[in-house]
């Protein structure tokens, strides 16, 4: 099977819509946004020269962000489409057609951290979301992070997250309301959650 028809990303969504998307994050630096926040978190967590997984990378804006910030990192992404636009964004960047349950050392690893952003988890294909976690249990170095960030009006949520997390024996160790370390309080609509293998 197709890995992008694992995922409701795609199921969901029009080729435009993908591609418009694949565009967003260029057109939001373009205005002189930020859009460099969680690759800040993320550099801030490693040691220089990390080996560094992006779990549904997109169009490789972290990607990239956390290479010129002098990390190894690979990007994989179940959307051939996305990745073929990161491509032409970002010359260079590691970006790899993968769908996340297919995840195996042969990608690359042990990794450092892998990071997955932008509700990836919450597009994925309903059901599959433990392969998913144990995948990247699979890849991730002994003490290890994974850090997760997703809305919290989605189907998935932190108990589905904190439950297939603990399947695999990783522990929380930090969740914040936004990248910019803003705290988790009953009241937050997005978790940033940082877990230890």
């Amino acid at each position: 099977m197709d890995g992008s028809s694992r995922t409701r990303w795609v199921r969901e969504r029009s080729e435009q819509q993908r591609r418009e998307y694949a565009e967003r994050f260029v057109r939001i630096a373009a205005e002189g946004r930020d859009v460099d926040g969680e690759a800040r978190l993320i550099d801030a967590m490693l040691d220089p020269d990390s080996l560094i997984l992006d779990a549904g990378c997109g169009a490789g804006r972290i990607t990239h962000a956390l290479g010129v910030r002098g990390h190894r990192v690979i990007g994989v992404d179940a959307d051939p489409l996305l990745i073929e636009a990161g491509r032409e964004q970002h010359p260079g960047a590691d970006l790899r057609v993968l769908d996340l349950c297919d995840l195996t050392p042969d990608v690359g690893g042990p990794f450092d951290l892998i990071v997955c952003t932008g509700n990836v988890m919450t597009f994925a294909e309903p059901g599959t979301e433990p392969a998913i976690i144990t995948a990247m249990a699979g890849v991730l170095a002994p003490r290890g992070r994974a850090v997760f960030g997703f809305h919290l009006d989605r189907t998935y949520t932190l108990a589905d997250l904190d439950e297939q997390a603990g399947a695999v024996d990783w522990r929380l160790e930090h969740r914040f309301g936004t990248w910019a370390l803003h705290p988790f309080t009953s009241e937050s609509d997005w978790a940033v959650s940082v877990f230890r293998g």
